[in-house]
């Protein structure tokens, strides 16, 4: 009898086994095919990797900005695969030292759930008191014709092209999209992100999406919003504009980027009658689905597809399997977006705010008053956008878009977590210099 069986070894699911271990749960984690999940092995990781090549190069063209004569830098995609793999390899190793730590068994087998307390994997049938479905999420497959073409390739297939493309389509101005296209471009080729909303990056505050957009605009990226892909015919796009009129554009790489969708298929679930829908297992604030004793984290949920916010609730399903109380706050979450210039962000946006009639005070103050930023980046931009009660002055969202913005934006996220006021921040010294004196001065601006 196990105390927990973990179903999936993403961040979610590796995770709160090592808790879990830590604890003295006796422990088995089943995983079909990566340790680490998308995340470390064709998602987070390695377009993370892609991305800070692409990066080095950008910098490389620049230099002189900043001073620095460079020659000759020349862009090696297979090379750039390569050290991918050799980081994810290593990452990988050290995901199975955690778990060998804190004794987890790991058995790389498919698993299916028999009953609440019963598990299948592989070839063995285990009992549980508790199980914990943590098998992620995969790439969404629109109905679009054509969509199953040679030349469309999902987010995990382009991360193994050992060739940039001359040129790209993007399929989707979402975060997995914008990163995506950026890495392409930044790499050399002409890239084209074709997004049937009005705006990228449209989960964001309007402020930084609308920033972001003129951004990538003024870089050279081709953007198309409330652009609708009809078909797609070899390497040829067909598209309808905002007005209905049509298009079409070419790409000899297209990239299809238009979300995820949980995996939910031959877990047993709708044959234990689990709540479900199309975002996935239906779990309360605790981790815990309509079936007691059996929990569920992560991209699997859909509530926040981000590897922190599902290692996050993995850890709150099992201190609550372990009789310790939590629960996770979701408007403390931070997010991020790793194009150039960066975007971080956590809690409300402006929007959401005007929705649910909140009284509120905002700020936005550029990124450049902050010495650092202006060091780090010569003819960046970038803002940071503060979001405060109007009576309490509780912090109610925090959105910024610049470069190093990844680096701090957990500040804002423990400001959430506390609970602190604009009254408590201005206790708080902020390091100069840095980029996160933005953010103060910002916080500061407000009161």
């Amino acid at each position: 009898m196990y105390d927990l069986i973990v179903i999936g070894a993403g961040p979610g699911g590796y995770e709160a086994a090592a808790h879990a271990g830590r604890l003295g749960m006796k422990t088995l984690l089943a995983e079909k095919e990566f340790i680490g999940g998308t995340c470390l092995n064709v998602g987070c990781i390695p377009t993370k990797t892609f991305l800070k090549s692409a990066r080095l190069f950008s910098e490389c063209r620049s230099a002189a900005a900043y001073g620095v004569e460079i020659a000759g830098a020349k862009w090696n995609q297979a090379a750039v695969v390569q050290r991918k793999n050799k980081v994810v390899s290593t990452l990988t190793r050290g995901v199975e030292a955690l778990l060998k730590k804190n004794r987890v068994e790991v058995v790389r087998a498919a698993a299916r759930l028999q009953s609440a307390g019963l598990v299948q994997v592989g070839d063995r049938r285990l009992e549980a008191r508790n199980i914990l479905i943590a098998t992620g999420a995969r790439p969404a497959v629109p109905p679009i014709p054509g969509i199953d073409s040679p030349s469309v390739l999902d987010s995990t297939a382009v991360l193994n092209l050992t060739e940039v493309p001359a040129r790209v389509a993007v399929i989707g101005g979402g975060y997995i999209g914008l990163e995506l296209a950026g890495f392409f471009f930044a790499a050399g080729a002409a890239v084209t992100v074709l997004e049937m909303l009005p705006r990228i990056a449209s989960g964001s505050d309007a402020d930084i999406s609308s920033r972001l957009q003129q951004a990538f605009k003024k870089s050279g990226v081709t953007l198309k919003t409330s652009c609708k892909v009809t078909r797609i015919e070899g390497n040829r796009i067909s598209c309808l504009d905002d007005q209905g009129a049509a298009f079409e554009t070419e790409a000899e790489c297209i990239v299809n980027a238009t979300g995820r969708v949980p995996v939910v298929q031959d877990l047993g679930l709708e044959e234990l009658g689990i709540d479900l829908d199309r975002k996935g297992i239906k779990v309360d604030e605790r981790g815990r689905t309509s079936l007691p004793g059996v929990w569920a984290c992560g991209d699997v949920t859909g509530r926040r597809q981000l590897a922190h916010a599902a290692t996050r609730e993995g850890l709150v399903a099992v201190n609550e399997m372990a009789g310790r109380r939590d629960r996770i706050r979701y408007e403390a979450i931070p997010s991020v977006i790793y194009t150039h210039p960066e975007v971080a962000c956590v809690g409300w946006t402006e929007e959401e705010l005007k929705a649910q009639g909140k009284e509120y005070k905002k700020a936005l103050v550029p990124m450049a008053v902050a010495g650092r930023f202006l060091v780090e980046n010569e003819g960046g931009s970038g803002v940071v956008k503060v979001l405060a009660g109007a009576r309490y002055g509780e912090i109610l969202g925090v959105h910024m878009l610049g470069d190093l913005s990844s680096e701090f934006i957990v500040a804002a996220a423990q400001m959430m977590e506390m609970e602190m006021r604009i009254a408590d921040v201005e206790k708080v010294v902020f390091p100069h210099p840095t980029v996160s004196e933005a953010l103060k001065l910002a916080l500061l601006e407000i009161a």
